[in-house]
């Protein structure tokens, strides 16, 4: 008799065991339950974001993370560092490990067919989130998250064209583009085009990539500045080179915002601090704070269920007059 009881007991620790040992690949999770695929197991999804180049891309990164764990979905999380490669080597290595979907934020727009289709043909769907991808084929992925940066652009020249409605011109303009080839340089600088090309008396004198980060944005103003004799405007793709700018034109003796209009494309906390104190003039929106939205369409499509082809985030244009009204609101 105790040595059948011994038996009992052995099985049940075994049983125990091995239930812990399964409970090891369970998601980070604050929730008491977790999302699960069509088939009954959680979620797993793999994420591979652009870098750590932004205060607008750790926000980004930051609400990713943490929207995974209130929708109780394995994160598997990887920062290419603004390289494409990185990217393609992370979205393969989710491929191995047979997550149930990938999403990622392009670095650049061309060049993503082949690992897409490897993708498509492990039967893994793919979710982009913030940039899109120049491809012909639209099935090597389910949708699109993000905004429309050809309108952010258009909103930035739409501001422009109205502050210099009677003025004469020239007016002079510099613009500091993303990294070369990301969609989002090529949409902002396409719209803002789009808009002051109505009216010969705007004019680009100088054009170059910043790469999205605040030490480039320095560096390539104070090119700007040595080169241009005359600089009326200052367009930024986003709000670190705007800001990293903004020291190169204070280090050269003019007034940000007065002597050179800045206009920048983000919101972040910074450059919402830099309009109260006269140093931007205007900021176009970009909703980092995507998580929420990925989550659910995440869980969508592991399940087999129809999505929009593109799900755009709603946004805003603040002027200077509405900075210290929004700021409190800012929280990134």
């Amino acid at each position: 008799m105790a040595r059948r009881s011994a038996l009992v007991l052995t099985a049940a620790l075994l049983a125990s065991t091995t239930l812990t040992a399964c409970s090891t690949e369970a998601p980070a999770s604050g929730s008491s339950s977790a999302a699960k695929a069509g088939s009954g197991k959680t979620i797993t999804l793999g994420f591979a974001q652009v870098g750590a180049e932004s205060g607008w891309r750790t926000a980004n990164t930051k609400s990713v993370q943490e929207a995974a764990k209130k929708a109780g979905i394995t994160l598997k999380f990887s920062d290419a560092q603004q390289k494409q490669e990185n990217q393609i080597k992370a979205i393969r290595t989710f491929i191995q490990q047979k997550v149930d979907v990938i999403a990622f934020s392009p670095v650049v727009e061309s060049g993503w067919d082949t690992v897409l289709k490897e993708a498509k043909d492990a039967g893994i769907p793919v979710i982009l989130t913030d940039r899109a991808v120049d491809s012909k084929d639209t099935s090597l992925y389910k949708t699109f998250l993000g905004s429309d940066f050809v309108k952010e652009g258009k909103s930035a020249g739409e501001w422009l064209t109205s502050a210099y409605a009677n003025e004469q011109g020239p007016v002079n303009i510099v613009e500091l583009q993303g990294t070369t080839g990301s969609a989002p340089a090529n949409d902002r600088k396409a719209g803002f085009a789009d808009v002051i090309r109505s009216d010969g008396k705007f004019k680009i004198v100088a054009s170059q990539s910043g790469d999205f980060t605040r030490a480039k944005g320095k560096e390539v103003m104070q090119a700007f500045l040595k080169s241009q004799k005359d600089i009326d405007v200052l367009y930024a793709h986003n709000d670190d080179m705007a800001l990293g700018a903004i020291q190169a034109i204070e280090e050269s003796g003019k007034k940000p915002g007065t002597d050179i209009k800045v206009i920048s494309v983000d919101g972040i906390k910074d450059a919402f601090v830099a309009m109260t104190e006269g140093k931007i003039n205007v900021v176009v929106e970009c909703n980092p704070l995507l998580g929420d939205q990925l989550m659910e369409l995440t869980k969508k499509v592991a399940a087999g269920e129809s999505v929009p082809p593109r799900v755009e985030t709603q946004e805003g244009v603040f002027p200077q007059d509405k900075a210290a009204a929004a700021l409190p609101s800012r929280n990134y």
